[in-house]
């Protein structure tokens, strides 16, 4: 025990010397299999002391205890955790380990409140909103954004090591509840929103947190906290910088940042590519795949659970790297992702494999992205570079169109790598080439007119409070009742860009009615909730591994841009 102990300390003093990074500390078990952890940290990521608090159950979140600052330095907070496990033998009870961390760990405000400088609770945009009582909606949501804001303290700055944030060096939005830190794709939607209040200084700052965290770490990360180091989440990096530029043609900020722009392309291209082979031709593709193979130290307890399905240790580790690479698809958890394992159709959680799936929205995304560094390079004057990403971006695209789109339904479906059939099955996400104008813009009326027709054949239509994540109910939270923000945005303007009248008016019904559901439900409880029941309008929706959030940054972004779209005289 003691032994093992010291070696803990070995690497936490590592650690506090630099020399372990971002990446994740590989060792083997006891049958010499790579075990890929959630980052270096002995406390937040990985082991004894992490797996004896969350597997005691003091808290109902797991992601309560990893969210806690040390009242001691890592070393010393690990000393006492060792001497507490041999007074007790090795076997302490729950209100032991209850007492340790009641004297070694703290809640506290790891950022501190914030509110952005260039806050005006009187944008233009209200200025151009015909309707009063909407114009009345968008200023309360305009007002949350201070509520939101937060800052890296002091304390975190100066003694890293005792909390699991990782600092930023400007002001930032959370999404809200226990979302306290900063979120990669959330972050999209919150920008929208922030430069559609007039918040431009706000949106520079957050872009250049992200560009602070891939210097850093190589990529952007999930989430603003060490044990997302393992994990990205959908890249949007590049649309979040097109959106700012639109609004302020900053270039400077281009010529500033484009080495992380670029680095964050390269991120995924090197670890999350694979072939993928249709009809005789090979592409090259994307997917969500995380290396690291042990459980979410936000949801240890969770993971543990849902994994013991399996009886050997290989297959266990299989599950856990599966729930990760959920986690970085950004809908944790969906039917989307679920497999039986003889047959291929959907089944649990536990036989999870998002790896598996080549997802239509990943590739939409990162094909817009090649082309908006293109165009940064082109900005430059980078000819060479401006025509190396172009030609990727064209690329993309073109197998977007092979491997995803059945002309049949008229809409792109998700691929399954292994059995080398698409996933006929409806998620908003299969009109996310449409969002991210991944297709021949030549044919976009008729992509238009077909996924109007296929959203109305699937009876989409028929739900009044959003369009639903999916119409397979499995008590997961991104699947039926659930209607998210970020995934009407996909369907309402992907079917909006297109021009197409039919698809126009599916568009403009489905945009008004987001926003009037969202404003029944701030009536009746005065708060914004992260998602809503896609069959009882205004209502808040549920499922998953925690109770539904508040707040909530991504559903003020969305609402304020549909606001924007079809409430304004502009």
């Amino acid at each position: 025990m003691v032994h093992h102990r010291s070696a803990v300390i070995l690497v936490i003093t590592a650690v506090l010397l630099g020399q372990i990074q971002s990446s994740p500390i590989l060792r083997n078990d006891d049958r010499g299999t790579a075990i890929v952890q959630s980052c270096p940290s002995p406390i937040y990521c990985q082991g004894k002391l992490l797996e004896v608090v969350q597997t005691a159950h003091i808290f109902n979140d797991s992601k309560t205890f990893v969210d806690m600052s040390q009242v001691y330095p890592a070393e010393v907070t690990l000393k006492n955790f060792w001497d507490m496990m041999n007074s007790k033998n090795g076997t302490p009870s729950r209100d032991d380990v209850r007492q340790f961390v009641g004297n070694n760990f703290v809640r506290e405000n790891e950022t501190v409140s914030w509110t952005p400088t260039d806050f005006t609770d009187s944008p233009l945009i209200l200025n151009f909103i015909t309707d009063e009582q909407i114009r009345t909606f968008a200023k309360d949501l305009i007002n949350i954004w201070p509520i939101l804001g937060r800052k890296t303290s002091e304390e975190v700055i100066n003694n890293p090591d005792q909390h699991s944030l990782l600092e930023v060096p400007n002001g930032f939005i959370v999404p809200g509840g226990r979302f306290r830190e900063l979120y990669y794709w959330d972050s999209f939607w919150i920008m929208k929103g922030l430069l559609l209040s007039d918040m431009y200084l706000t949106v520079k700052g957050m872009l250049g947190n992200i560009c602070h965290l891939i210097n850093k770490y190589g990529f952007m990360p999930n989430g603003g906290r060490v044990y997302y180091l393992n994990r990205s989440q959908p890249p949007l990096f590049t649309l979040m910088i097109q959106q700012y530029l639109k609004y302020t043609e900053d270039y400077d900020w281009i010529k500033d940042n484009i080495q992380c722009v670029q680095k964050e392309m390269d991120f995924w291209l090197k670890n999350r590519t694979i072939n993928v082979v249709k009809d005789g031709t090979t592409y090259q593709l994307a997917h969500y795949g995380p290396e690291s193979n042990t459980p979410r130290p936000e949801s240890y307890e969770k993971d543990l659970k849902t994994c013991s399905f399996y009886g050997q240790d290989e297959q266990k580790k299989l599950c856990y790297k599966s729930l990760k690479s959920g986690a970085e698809t950004g809908w944790d958890f969906s039917s989307r992702w679920f497999f039986d394992q003889t047959e291929g159709n959907n089944a649990n959680l536990s036989y999870i494999r998002a790896q598996r799936v080549v997802p239509v929205d990943l590739n939409s995304f990162l094909c817009t992205a090649f082309g908006d560094l293109a165009e940064f390079y082109g900005i430059l004057g980078d000819i060479v570079n401006q025509k190396t990403w172009q030609e990727r971006s064209d690329v993309w695209k073109h197998a977007i169109e092979m491997v995803f789109y059945d002309s049949e339904e008229g809409i792109w479906f998700d691929w399954d790598s292994e059995l080398h059939v698409a996933r006929r099955f409806f998620f908003p996400s299969n009109f996310a080439p449409l969002w991210a104008k991944a297709y021949d813009e030549n044919k976009k009326d008729d992509y238009g007119l077909k996924a109007a027709d296929y959203f109305l054949r699937k009876g989409i239509d028929q739900f009044l409070g959003g369009i639903p994540t999916s119409l397979e109910q499995t008590g997961e939270q991104w699947d039926f009742r659930n209607a998210w923000p970020p995934l009407q945005e996909f369907v309402v303007l992907g079917l909006l860009q297109t021009g197409n009248s039919n698809a126009t008016d599916v568009a403009i019904t489905f945009g008004k009615r987001w926003v009037l559901a969202n404003m029944k439900g701030y009536d009746e409880n005065k708060i914004m909730f992260e998602k809503y029941d896609a069959l009882d309008p205004g209502k808040f929706g549920g499922g998953g591994e925690y109770v539904v959030q508040s707040g909530f940054g991504w559903t003020n972004g969305v609402a304020l841009s549909f606001i924007d779209l079809f409430y304004t005289n502009k």
